[in-house]
């Protein structure tokens, strides 16, 4: 789930626009991260699986709201091609699929480090928790989303989540300071490609907007689940 994003028609921040040094990069991300409380955005996600060469797209709505650093929640609905919602908090996912009327209730159990790591990737993320979790290269400027980007490829530290994620990369607005596309790579060639556009940064968010509806009936929960945003 992974994740971008902000106050999006304000001023630049810190270093100007020109200056896509990763240095000045991360910089940017920082000055964002401090004031950044919640997001909703529209997203795109593409899915590929290598071993038999499938590409699926779904796209839909993001919600994130993050009052302090330790206390996140995500809401994603997925309105097309089959609709579904995601809400997590804390180590908790519900997925909801609205034709049927169930939830399937997700433990992440012993990918919770995974969970994190995944987490770090956007929603307010300062550098400090990148560069704890990720080497951090430059791979250049690039548009994205509509944006002018500096591309920045991460590779984690923790073994145990290598094993599971080879690499990420962000594409960093040059004057928001934040990921407007995340790839992730995963073993075996497989990757998931998540495009965020018109983000609005700190929007109202109601503890409701995360509730899933009434009369929704929960399925036997499932433990150490596939981590593909979808």
């Amino acid at each position: 789930m992974i994740l971008t994003l902000a106050a999006l028609h304000g001023p630049e921040f810190g270093a100007s626009a020109a200056d896509t040094t990763l240095a000045a990069t991360l910089a940017r991300i920082d000055e964002t991260a401090a004031r950044f409380k919640g997001l909703s955005a529209d997203v795109k996600k593409v899915s590929y699986t290598a071993v038999i060469n499938e590409e699926t797209t779904d796209t839909g709505t993001v919600l994130v709201r993050r009052p302090r650093a330790n206390d996140l929640r995500v809401r994603m609905d997925i309105l097309l091609p089959d609709p579904k919602t995601v809400v997590i908090e804390g180590h908790k996912a519900d997925i909801y699929y609205p034709r049927s009327g169930e939830v399937q209730a997700v433990d992440l159990g012993k990918q919770s480090s995974l969970v994190d790591q995944f987490l770090v990737l956007g929603f307010g993320s300062n550098s400090r928790d990148l560069a704890r979790a990720y080497s951090i290269k430059m791979v250049g400027s690039e548009m994205a989303a509509g944006e002018k980007t500096t591309r920045l490829e991460l590779t984690p530290k923790d073994p145990e989540v290598l094993a599971h994620l080879k690499k990420v990369e962000l594409w960093i607005s040059d004057t928001k300071g934040l990921a407007v596309q995340q790839k992730f790579y995963q073993p075996g060639g497989d990757f998931n490609l998540a495009t965020y556009t018109n983000i609005q940064m700190n929007p109202s968010i109601p503890d409701s907007a995360f509730n899933l509806p009434k009369g929704a009936h929960k399925a036997a929960p499932k433990k150490k689940p596939g981590l593909d945003h979808k």
